[in-house]
This record gives C-alpha cells, sequence and structure tokens, in this order.
C-alpha cells in the first residue's frame, strides 16, 4: 500500500525546534498512554519487519525512495527508524494498515520527524497492533496492523553498502497513580531490502546486529 502524504508534509521537518518537538512528543505520549497488557512485558516486546523499494518520489528530487513495514506484539506509542544511511527525506505522517485487507486503520497513526540530513526518524502516536474482528493481536489470523513508511536516501537501493535500519520502539504506560513510565523495547534489525530485484553480493544474507543474538529480521506471521 502506498501511503499519501503531501510533499510538503513529507519534507516538513527541516527547521523544527528541538523545544517544540520535545513538547509535541510529550503530549502524545500522554494522549496515547496505553494500558500494559498482563501478559506481555513492554521492554520487551517483539517487531520485526522489512525494508524494501518505495514508491517513486512524486517531487522533483527523484531521490531513491525506501520503503519500511513492522508489527509488534504489543501496543506502542513511539519509535525510531535508525539507517546506516544518511536520510534525505521521509514521510511526516504514517499509518496503520490491515495486514489482509490493505485498508487504512487510522487509530494506529504516528508524527515523524528528524533532522534532514541525518539517521534517525523519530515517531510518535499510538499502535495498537490489534485484530480488527478478535480484537487481540493474533499473526496466525493474518489480519494485524502494520506500519508502514517511507524515507529516501541517496544513490541505488541495491548499492553496497544497501540500507539496513534499527527499530526501536517506545510504550508510554499511565500508572495507578497517574503518573506516566516510559517503556523501551530493541533494537530490532529490519534487514537489508527485499522484493526490490537486488542481485545477491558478498553481504547478502548479513544483518547489522550481530548473528550470535536473537534473529529480529522478516516479518511477523
Amino acid at each position: 500500500m502506498n501511503i499519501v502524504t503531501s510533499i510538503r508534509g513529507r519534507w516538513l521537518a527541516v527547521g523544527m525546534a528541538a523545544a517544540a518537538a520535545l513538547a509535541a512528543a510529550l503530549v502524545l505520549l500522554l494522549a496515547h498512554s496505553a494500558p500494559a497488557p498482563a501478559d506481555v512485558n513492554l521492554n520487551n516486546l517483539d517487531c520485526r519487519g522489512h525494508v524494501e523499494k518505495g514508491s517513486p518520489a512524486t517531487d522533483e528530487t527523484g531521490a531513491p525512495q525506501v520503503k519500511y513495514v513492522f508489527a509488534c506484539n504489543g501496543p506502542i506509542t513511539g519509535f525510531q527508524i535508525q539507517p546506516n544511511i544518511e536520510v534525505q527525506g521521509y514521510e511526516t505522517e504514517v499509518f496503520g494498515i490491515d495486514s489482509k485487507t490493505q485498508a487504512v486503520v487510522p487509530t494506529d497513526s504516528f508524527s515523524c520527524n528528524g533532522d534532514l540530513p541525518g539517521y534517525g526518524i523519530n515517531c510518535v502516536g499510538n499502535a495498537g497492533f490489534l485484530d480488527n474482528k478478535l480484537q487481540t493481536y493474533d499473526p496466525s489470523q493474518k489480519s494485524y496492523v502494520q506500519i508502514p513508511g517511507q524515507f529516501s536516501i541517496t544513490g541505488d537501493i541495491c548499492a553496497e553498502p544497501r540500507v539496513d535500519p534499527l527499530l526501536t520502539v517506545v510504550t508510554a504506560v499511565k500508572n495507578s497513580d497517574g503518573t506516566v513510565a516510559q517503556k523501551i523495547a530493541g533494537p530490532f534489525d529490519l534487514g537489508r531490502p527485499s522484493k526490490s530485484g537486488c542481485k545477491a553480493s558478498a553481504s547478502s544474507g548479513k544483518i547489522r546486529i550481530p548473528s550470535t543474538g536473537p534473529d529480529t529480521s522478516g516479518d511477523l506471521g
């Protein structure tokens, strides 16, 4: 699915003041504080996904687009994408999609910002990753919510070293006394481009997180 955003919205992040960004993030985290599931440790969420060639840029730059898609086994209120290649632009708004129908899930959405050019995309909002019918996370049903987005880089997506982003997620949880606790999980390796027609190379099959650690590449379900 291609997410439709305005050209202005996609490239808006340049010049945003750090104080304003921090204030906006805090407001969103408080507004979307999630109840902590009894059976999920939010500091140990399992998040997986992949990257692939994105939709062509619609502006005059024609910069190559990288599409990322991920899902987690519990709610999050923020995430960060950390590519190993300098980011030239990104979507500032991303929305959840039903993995089976590809329909937009408006309750799962994020607002993103970060320096351009840079190596980090910071997004705040809310995603419950719930099955639309069962109201529970069940990847075997093939209808859980995914979060897709795009960012741009210079050069060919298949050129070495290929893009290999890390993902870190955050969940703000409101305690019984009204305070907010922040849970952090990751990093998760989204891997090198798949479904993009890239030829095998000496680095094929390698990821940034050492192979001795848990394998977090590949999609859930």
